[in-house]
């Protein structure tokens, strides 16, 4: 895809500031207790990236504008750290990269995300992903995220075609259900 590459170790610095440049959207609007500066250090991307998580870019020059993390877990495929830098918002990067991430897995994809960043829900809807339910939602992230529970309290859940429609292959069946 155009634009679009796997980042390398190589490219941790530009991760690490792209993440933190478009974070900032997050201040003020996700609860004061789970805001921190900065929203993540270089410490915490590169255990991220240890436990898995697999960042591709969207560059121009040399130049990382977004980027977009795939973590396998289990059966599932995560969507991780999705930024756009703030003056590039809304051009269609975000797209590409999800679009991108979407080739390199065959998985049903989940994606959490702050419940009160709309704007976030509203992109992975438009890419047609949907809210699961508050109990699964719950569920899911005790199941696939390492994460509080102030921010499982204060998240939600968007699950792709795949999670809702599952293809019966090998034997495993994805239901909004929960069953498995």
């Amino acid at each position: 895809m155009p634009g679009v590459r796997p980042c390398t170790g190589k490219d941790i610095g530009m991760i690490h500031a792209v993440i933190n440049e478009a974070a900032g959207a997050y201040r003020g609007v996700i609860p004061a207790d789970c805001w921190k500066e900065p929203y993540m250090s270089e410490e915490e991307l590169r255990r991220e990236i240890a436990d898995g998580v697999r960042f591709f870019g969207y560059e121009e020059g040399d130049r990382l504008i977004g980027v977009m993390g795939i973590q396998h877990v289990r059966d599932v495929s995560l969507v991780r750290h999705a930024y756009v830098r703030t003056a590039r918002r809304r051009t269609g990067i975000g797209g590409t990269l999800l679009a991108a991430l979407r080739a390199q897995t065959s998985r049903p994809l989940l994606m959490g995300t702050w419940a009160a960043a709309a704007w976030a829900v509203q992109f992975y809807e438009k890419h047609g992903f949907r809210l699961v339910t508050p109990d699964e939602k719950d569920r899911l992230l005790k199941k696939y995220w390492n994460i509080s529970e102030r921010q499982i309290e204060t998240s939600v859940v968007l699950a792709d075609e795949r999670w809702f429609n599952p293809r019966q292959e090998k034997g495993t069946a994805h239901r909004a259900s929960g069953e498995r």
